[in-house]
């Protein structure tokens, strides 16, 4: 029996659950030597560890295989989040279904009459946020004087959310001989002293993997224009066609705009975000978990205690505060063994900022292309042909249409029909800025004589062809078709333009520079140096054409030679 050393009470729940072995997390807490510690418990998101605590407590709590009669409560759980801490009620509820639990809620968000009524009724285990158990023990609805148990759900995360001072009160409130169990997806310094304050002879466990993230997780980045942040997004999403999806905005704004956006273009999606009250947070992950959604679109308030077991794409829409917001927004996915994929959208400056903060993380990413049209239809057409091609039963009434189309209809006209009327059910994928070389080695017919002009910016900024081409042209007025060869340095940029229209982009350039530009154009009739030589690299010699640059708070600001041009009223 895979369950032989836990109670009988806690093996029949887990096998009716589907369990058939413990997860690593799960068996660490219930070996004989963590019966009965303080334990320090270090696990990812997503390995069971709501289960883990249940089955560590519950040596604690049970005489037998029933649990006394319900009073003062003698667990109390305390998570960041209402999401989580819901979660984490209705794990314990099945846990210890058998033994006639009685679970009482206290979050914010919800009826605080109804929560007081219910710990006045008696409860066996409390769970709930830091505030508003706080609330309700200061107001004397939350004894907590026979607490056994104490546990911190997600430690770090209420540490950071400032919850230091609830925290400490709780616990300050419950008897000094309880068992304190402290679950935490990392180990800061002020986890490690809040621990040494509240715990006595605490066992250390660590699960958590050192080679990278997360085990199950298949990290990916790519690098687009920030004006194609959009477009990345919905051609992730077009290309993967995930069952369930969470895309991460760092703002409510955000969140609003992207959601209503997706809706528009055709995607099944909800949004969550501090602004939805605690009712239009359940009914979002309800119509996630009924399928009537596939998209989420969320602040890091649902970076906790979301748990959809058919989630399997993350991604960072707006890139996360540090790495352990990245392991925590990514560990939505990858849950209990299955496999997921969490994808990074970084604009081209913010690239070497992201590849820090993986390396932090000791994640190994794998740096893609945004997904094209062309890439996208390929999907569709391999997932359209696996769907029509699965085994299905079909009754008496299809089959009867099925003929009556035959009969007006020959199979391929059928089949095309059917075929457009699946495609046009899909949202249309987004252009992008154009892949392929990279503009400096291109050369187009009809631009042998052309007219190069200089841009003061360079590898040193970050520039890249992919968002150097819609500048020059919207500095320059022109299509992107009218520009030649570009040629990146590492302070300036040169492109070509034909010689018909070099005076007209001359004078665009200079009325739309303006007296902070950060990327002057200018006309450079020697063209760019020659390729290896000193021009436009480190160590070149400063002359009319490479002006001094100075650094400013957005970076470095070139500064043209010679007086200003006057600027356009």
């Amino acid at each position: 029996m895979p369950f032989s050393h836990l109670s009988p009470l806690f093996a029949e729940a887990l096998g009716a659950r589907g369990y058939t072995a413990l997860t690593p997390v799960q068996a660490a807490v219930t070996t004989d030597e963590a019966a009965g510690r303080d334990l320090i418990v270090s696990a990812q998101t997503g390995s069971g560890k709501t289960v883990a605590f249940g089955l560590a407590i519950g040596g604690d709590l049970l005489e037998g295989d029933r649990l006394p009669g319900a009073g003062a409560p003698l667990a109390l759980v305390i998570a960041p989040t209402r999401e989580l801490a819901l979660q984490v009620s209705r794990e314990l509820g099945w846990l210890y279904a058998a033994a006639g639990a009685r679970i009482a809620t206290c979050v914010g968000g919800m009826d605080a009459s109804k929560e007081r009524r219910a710990l006045n009724a008696g409860a066996h285990i409390v769970v709930g946020t830091p505030g508003r158990l706080r609330d309700h023990e200061e107001r004397g609805a939350l004894d907590l004087s026979h607490v056994r148990a104490a546990v911190l759900d997600e430690a770090d995360e209420m540490l950071d959310m400032g919850f230091r001072e609830d925290l400490e009160a709780l616990l300050d409130a419950t008897p000094s001989e309880r068992r304190t169990l402290l679950f935490s997806a990392t180990m800061p310094k002020p986890i490690v002293a809040l621990a040494r304050k509240y715990q006595r002879d605490a066992l250390r466990i660590e699960t958590a993997s050192e080679a990278r993230g997360h085990g199950d997780i298949t990290y990916q980045a790519m690098a687009v224009a920030p004006s194609d942040i959009e477009h990345a997004v919905i051609n992730l999403l077009r290309f993967h066609e995930a069952e369930t999806a969470i895309l991460f905005c760092a703002t409510r704004d955000n969140v609003r705009h992207l959601h209503a956006s997706l809706v528009e273009r055709g995607f099944s999606a909800v949004a969550l975000s501090g602004e939805h009250s605690q009712n239009e947070r359940n009914h979002a992950l309800q119509a996630l978990r009924d399928r009537r959604a596939r998209v989420c679109v969320a602040t890091d308030v649902a970076a906790r205690g979301i748990d959809l077991p058919t989630l399997s794409l993350v991604v960072h829409v707006e890139l996360p505060r540090d790495a352990e917001a990245l392991q925590h927004r990514s560990g939505r996915t990858g849950r209990a063994g299955k496999k997921g994929t969490a994808v990074l959208i970084v604009p081209y400056p913010r690239r070497r900022r992201t590849e820090m903060m993986l390396r932090g993380a000791r994640i190994n990413a794998e740096w893609i292309d945004v997904p094209s049209p062309e890439d996208i239809r390929a999907q569709d057409r391999e997932r359209l042909l696996g769907a029509l091609l699965a085994p299905v039963e079909v009754d008496d009434e299809d089959k009867a249409l099925a003929e009556r189309l035959l009969a007006e209809r020959s199979a391929e006209e059928i089949a095309a029909l059917l075929v457009r009327a699946h495609r046009a059910a899909l949202p249309e994928p987004e252009e992008l800025i154009e892949r392929g070389p990279a503009p400096e080695r291109v050369h187009r017919p009809g631009f042998d004589d052309t007219v190069w002009f200089r841009m003061e910016l360079g590898r040193r900024q970050n520039a890249d062809p992919r968002w150097i081409l819609p500048l020059i042209c919207r500095r320059a007025h022109i299509t992107k078709t009218e520009v030649g060869a570009i040629r990146i340095g590492h302070s300036d940029t040169f492109f070509q333009v034909p010689r018909a229209i070099a005076d007209r982009v001359a004078d665009q350039v200079r009325r739309t520079m303006s007296e902070d530009d950060d990327a002057v154009i200018v006309p450079a009739p020697q063209g760019p140096p020659p390729q290896g030589g000193q021009g436009g690299g480190r160590g070149a010699p400063r002359g009319p054409n490479r002006p001094m640059q100075q650094r400013a708070p957005g970076g470095y600001k070139a500064r043209p030679a010679g007086p200003r041009a006057p600027r356009r009223p």
